[in-house]
């Protein structure tokens, strides 16, 4: 009898401990499904520099297949990938080395931001914010139909403690300089891609959620060319 009852109230409290999880909070999204490691990049590429120049275009008409592992950290090594591990420096100039840059990747699935350091993208905000990207950018329509956007931010701080009223148009600088090897990196891998400047910055930091030192400066759509 007493045997009979133990056994009861251990399938009760078990049934009540079920309960209890499964009408709670979700679940905290473990860290390790949070990062994507990229592929290694490919630095043997067989379009010559030259080519990608005269071939480089702004492209707006995009399809809807999405961009590969391989094709998104292709593209964020040649922006802000490191290229000299020894010394940590990039594959875009800076001012004194000091990276002020950061780069988030909009796709439908998410919002990722690029850590150079391993070479991974680590979750930012779960959930298509692509259309609401493209209201940020004043309604244009090509931001939410491309394969994903790279948004180049700055964070002013790390180059103004060195050089003063130059930091800016220093960074400025480097926005550009790693903007155009995106964009030539997408014309080597057959992929289009256009840089974006008119948006509303409040707009698209409210959007990816960015930090409040993460200034949006550049918005460039990547995608199959329609």
């Amino acid at each position: 009898m007493h045997t009979t009852v133990s056994i009861a109230v251990l399938y009760l409290m078990v049934g009540i401990l079920l309960v209890t999880q499964c009408s709670g909070e979700p679940d905290a999204v473990n860290p390790q499904s949070d990062t994507i490691q990229l592929p290694a990049p490919d630095t043997t590429g067989n379009v010559a520099l030259e080519k990608a120049i005269a071939r480089r275009r702004s492209i707006r008409s995009f399809t809807n297949e999405v961009l590969t592992n391989e094709q998104i950290g292709q593209l964020l090594w040649s922006a802000q990938g490191i290229t000299a591990p020894q010394r940590g420096f990039r594959a875009a100039p800076s001012a004194g080395a000091l990276y002020p840059l950061e780069v988030y990747v909009v796709t439908a699935q998410g919002v990722y931001h690029y850590e150079p350091q391993g070479h991974r993208l680590r979750l930012h905000r779960s959930g298509n914010q692509m259309p609401a990207l493209a209201q940020a950018c004043l309604g244009q329509s090509f931001v939410q139909q491309t394969g994903a956007n790279f948004v180049i931010t700055a964070v002013y701080s790390r180059t103004l403690a060195k050089y003063g009223e130059r930091a800016r148009p220093y960074v400025d600088i480097e926005v550009g300089a790693a903007g155009e090897n995106l964009l030539l990196q997408a014309v080597a891998l057959d992929l289009g891609a256009v840089m974006v400047g008119a948006f509303r910055d409040e707009a698209v930091t409210e959007a990816l959620r960015l930090p409040a030192d993460h200034h949006p400066v550049l918005v460039i759509p990547v995608g199959h060319p329609a």
